[in-house]
């Protein structure tokens, strides 16, 4: 894929977005599976038999008609993509796997430090408003 831009692969950290119950990412329709595997190859500059393999190791899955063609997502671009740098810099697929993985689990962390720190903040209005709560209870001044 030394024939891409790059541009796509240095904005996404790896693995498919997050995605809804709808089959939506955060941004939207990401995660919609759209483009045959012809034009996926196309837009991500590398052959239809890569992609295969790179779905044979795990590292893509893409969504399936009911006639089984598979059908790739803006977020499987992207992974995509992310395979192609990676390779570009000299990781094997096992290794491009291992750094996807890691980069989802990051994801993940990221998301669950985010959530912590909000229930933090919340806790500590809710401190701050019982302490004045008792401080007047026990007459002094508020």
């Amino acid at each position: 894929m030394a024939g891409s831009d790059g541009a796509a692969a240095e904005t996404h950290d790896g693995g498919p977005a997050s995605s809804g119950a709808d089959g939506t990412s955060a941004g939207g329709r990401d995660a919609r599976g759209v483009y045959a595997i012809s034009v996926a190859a196309e837009l991500v500059g590398t052959g239809q038999q890569n992609i295969r393999q790179y779905e044979r190791k795990g590292l893509v899955t893409p969504e399936r008609t009911d006639g089984g063609t598979r059908r790739y997502s803006e977020d499987d671009l992207a992974t995509l993509r992310r395979i192609g740098a990676l390779l570009d810099e000299g990781l094997n697929l096992a290794g491009v796997k291992l750094v996807l993985e890691l980069e989802a689990e990051n994801r993940g962390l990221t998301e669950d430090n985010r959530g912590l720190v909000d229930d933090n903040r919340e806790l500590r209005a809710d401190n701050r408003g019982l302490r004045k709560d008792l401080k007047r209870a026990r007459g002094g001044d508020a």
